[in-house]
């Protein structure tokens, strides 16, 4: 009864303070903020050995924090010009699927557009044919920064643009977009240097991460 009486003197605040201080660490530990290592799926659509674009989204896609990075080389998924007949007679290549598994195991994806005439590499434009052929939308929801530059000034805009516009229909959730102009002269020793550029992408990879 003594006890009893005792605890009605003491507030509640001070009965929850301690309690907890009884409690096991273990168990206070579970209030603490997990990190999990995310996979980021950098592709640069282009087949040049030295190209721009998959140096700049391989960069983009390492500064994704706790970012575990799986570049992919375009010259690694040849297969046929895309036709419906040889589709019938084929199938799906390997190599689509395998692009499309890429797709299914990343947290996120991170594109850099070479711009031919306008449009995407030819290289990237049948990849992407064959793929969007699998069952399922192809991007399968996943969280994207789409990218694009060129040794000119637009900096492979048009493209961008295309790819911004039409890939929320083909199940991608496109979070940032960002073009760098002027390649040469903006990106030394891989990395962005002109300032204002530079502010711009960070802006874009802040909304990206916050997406993924």
């Amino acid at each position: 009864m003594r006890f009893v009486l005792n605890l009605a003197l003491i507030s509640g605040e001070s009965i929850i303070r301690l309690l907890a201080l009884r409690l096991p660490s273990v168990q206070r530990a579970k209030h603490k903020k997990k990190h999990y290592m995310k996979s980021i799926l950098a592709i640069g659509a282009s087949t040049s050995k030295n190209s721009i674009n998959r140096r700049l989204a391989n960069f983009a896609a390492n500064q994704v924090p706790n970012g575990q990075v799986t570049l992919l080389d375009l010259n690694d998924f040849n297969m046929p010009l895309f036709s419906v007949d040889l589709e019938v007679e084929l199938g799906s290549p390997k190599s689509a699927q395998l692009f499309k598994e890429h797709i299914k195991s990343a947290d996120a994806i991170v594109i850099s557009f070479a711009e031919h005439n306008g449009s995407y590499s030819s290289a990237f434009k049948n990849i992407i044919d064959w793929a969007s052929r699998i069952e399922g939308k192809l991007w399968e929801g996943k969280t994207l920064f789409l990218m694009a530059t060129s040794p000119g000034g637009r900096g492979g805009q048009t493209v961008l643009t295309s790819a911004t516009n039409g890939y929320p229909h083909m199940g991608g959730n496109v979070s940032a977009e960002f073009s760098l102009p002027s390649f040469n002269a903006n990106f030394i020793d891989e990395r962005i240097v002109d300032g204002d550029l530079k502010n711009e992408f960070n802006k874009q990879l802040g909304a990206f991460v916050a997406s993924i």
